[in-house]
């Protein structure tokens, strides 16, 4: 064998080994949720159940990606330890001063007597906060979940499926404002995972 042919053997059984190419790892979602905590609250309750606000936390960065969740509650004193619970289970709190209003009613009519009653009621209407929170917060979320039933927000999710940012608009049950019916491809109604989401009180054991 001359050594030209051992030298052609030789290279031909080299083995070239090459680096394996990193993985690229698939980019998490960065969604942002914008809750009107009044509107899906007393959504779930007019149905029957009480929302499980650490369970709701969860289950928004589970199925949707929700990195950042803002709740949008109306500030009352009394509530300091809810804000704080809140707080505890992920949401960011947004709270809106609150306004009492006196709203005079005539009842229980006897001949000519009048017997008037004042009812106070509290309003903190966040639209406005939610609206702007979503809309400042637009270049750092990927998509946005909007947590309300509110007709109000026709604009914000009018202008959000225009920019290709909506990624839902939950509705806390069937029972939401027929602006919101032309969105019908975004819609999930909250009240289909209520096995999921419902809070249940512990029972204590019984003391022997």
């Amino acid at each position: 064998m001359s050594n030209e042919q051992g030298s052609h053997q030789q290279q031909s059984g080299r083995r070239w080994y090459r680096r394996p190419k990193p993985k690229v790892l698939p980019k998490k979602p960065n969604n942002y949720a914008f809750i009107d905590s009044q509107n899906l609250n007393l959504g779930v309750q007019k149905i029957g159940w009480k929302m499980d606000w650490h369970k709701f936390r969860i289950w928004l960065a589970d199925n949707y990606g929700v990195t950042k969740a803002f709740m949008f509650i109306g500030y009352m004193p009394d509530n300091e330890s809810l804000y704080e619970q809140m707080y505890e289970h992920g949401f960011l709190v947004v709270l809106k001063p609150t306004l009492e209003i006196k709203n005079v009613q005539s009842a229980d009519l006897t001949g000519e007597d009048k017997q008037l009653e004042e009812k106070h009621l509290v309003k903190g209407n966040i639209d406005a906060d939610l609206v702007l929170h979503a809309m400042k917060e637009l270049p750092n979320y990927d998509k946005a979940v909007i947590v309300s039933g509110d007709g109000d927000f026709f604009g914000l999710v009018e202008y959000l499926i225009e920019q290709k940012k909506l990624l839902k608009l939950l509705a806390p049950n069937r029972r939401f404002s027929t602006l919101l019916k032309g969105f019908d491809e975004y819609i999930e109604g909250i009240d289909q995972h209520r096995s999921e989401l419902a809070y249940h009180e512990r029972r204590r054991p019984h003391s022997s």
